[in-house]
């Protein structure tokens, strides 16, 4: 009998990779996909339908988040275009959204509590991301300690730990890892804007198009082109 595991989703391609490398690993993958009321729906969709075509068990859980603090949440606030990668990694941004992965760890856990899973996935990545606190390592080495202390599995010997396979991975180890999996890169979606297309300006457009230019991946079939490159 497989193990099984708990797959935190967005749709994203740093949470496709994840779970794609889970699948390779031989887990039964169970994808958790947080709707917090971010201002548009398209990674969701896209999770939506990359768990449809791959088959798997897939929850959309919908929560709120009131208060807003963040650019992701909140209309009123400008997202940041055209930064560096030094000034991304100078401060955190105003995409940050307080909390946002103790809340979304703490739900993958309650599911793998009670399914049984051996672990939660996460595809936090500490090299080329945004400046945010809570994609680091020493953050996740502390919930994975929570982990242990706050439920019946990990009191009574067991516990259920924290994978992220991604964490100290460069965008263009990440895109080439994408497709030795078989990654249906076209479907994911990292832009932090909605619509037809990457808006190819935000951060994480400009960090996937970093990865995708390191990586030295000629323009495919299904990729978009931005006025700065490639973004596949």
């Amino acid at each position: 009998m497989s193990q099984s595991c708990v797959v935190l989703f967005s749709g994203g391609l740093d949470s496709t990779t994840t779970l794609y490398l889970a699948r390779k690993q031989g887990l039964k993958v169970h994808a958790l996909t947080l709707d917090y009321g971010q201002l548009h729906r398209r990674e969701i969709n896209s999770a939506r339908a990359i768990a449809k075509k791959i088959r798997i068990p897939h929850k959309i859980l919908k929560i709120s988040l009131p208060w807003k603090g963040s650019a992701l949440l909140d209309k009123s606030k400008k997202l940041p275009k055209n930064r560096t990668l030094q000034q991304m990694g100078n401060d955190i941004p105003i995409t940050y959204v307080p909390a946002r992965n103790t809340i979304f760890l703490s739900f993958g856990l309650s599911w793998a509590e009670v399914i049984k899973a051996e672990s939660v996935w996460i595809g936090a990545n500490a090299l080329d991301f945004s400046g945010y606190p809570d994609c680091r390592p020493d953050y996740l080495a502390a919930m994975e300690n929570v982990f242990r202390l706050g439920t019946r599995e990990g009191r009574e010997g067991g516990g259920i730990r924290i994978k992220a396979p991604l964490v100290k991975k460069t965008k263009a180890d990440i895109v080439r890892l994408a497709l030795e999996l078989g990654v249906p890169l076209e479907k994911t979606w990292s832009c932090y804007q909605g619509g037809k297309k990457p808006c190819g300006l935000c951060d994480s457009c400009l960090l996937r198009q970093k990865g995708t230019e390191e990586a030295g991946l000629p323009f495919r079939e299904g990729w978009t082109r931005s006025g700065r490159g490639v973004l596949c």
